[in-house]
């Protein structure tokens, strides 16, 4: 079950910009799909792009956060790292600082680091939960998960 994170960790991004979660947080809530190092999690991909679509706009910032280096991160998201925050965490602090077990996850914190609410593995009703609940605090409308060609739910990868 996830757990609120410690804000004073340091998340740095794909281009190598290093901050406190606190300082990533400041202006903005944070909408994060969190990725395994796997090739195959790139699947996943198309689902998190469809959610960064509906909530670009929004008082959140949407990014993806992968588990490895900045290597690893292109690998699994190829040129969607280009055109999105993307995260990395190399030794799986913040992973862990998070209190996450099965991966890939869909996480919104709040302004103040605390889980608002988080769905870890690929389970499509519990991210439609997640997503409702970005939806509801920024005031905004909600993508729709699953959607046809979406992947089957699956229990994912343990961290």
């Amino acid at each position: 079950m996830a757990q609120n994170p410690d804000p004073t960790l340091k998340l740095t991004t794909s281009k190598g910009v290093t901050r406190t979660l606190d300082d990533w947080t400041t202006m903005f809530h944070l909408c994060l799909v969190i990725l395994p190092p796997r090739p195959e999690a790139a699947v996943f991909v198309p689902v998190a792009e469809r959610i960064f679509k509906v909530f670009g706009d929004a008082d959140c910032r949407t990014a993806f956060c992968v588990v490895g280096n900045e290597f690893i991160a292109r690998g699994v998201l190829g040129d969607a790292e280009d055109r999105y925050l993307t995260f990395v965490d190399p030794d799986s602090a913040f992973v862990k600082s998070l209190g996450l077990t099965r991966l890939p996850a869909f996480v919104h914190l709040r302004q103040d680091t605390s889980v608002v609410a988080a769905a870890e593995a690929w389970r499509p009703a519990e991210w439609q939960r997640v997503a409702r609940e970005v939806a509801k605090a920024m005031a905004w409308s909600a993508p729709e998960i699953p959607r046809p060609g979406d992947p089957p739910s699956s229990p994912g990868w343990a961290v």
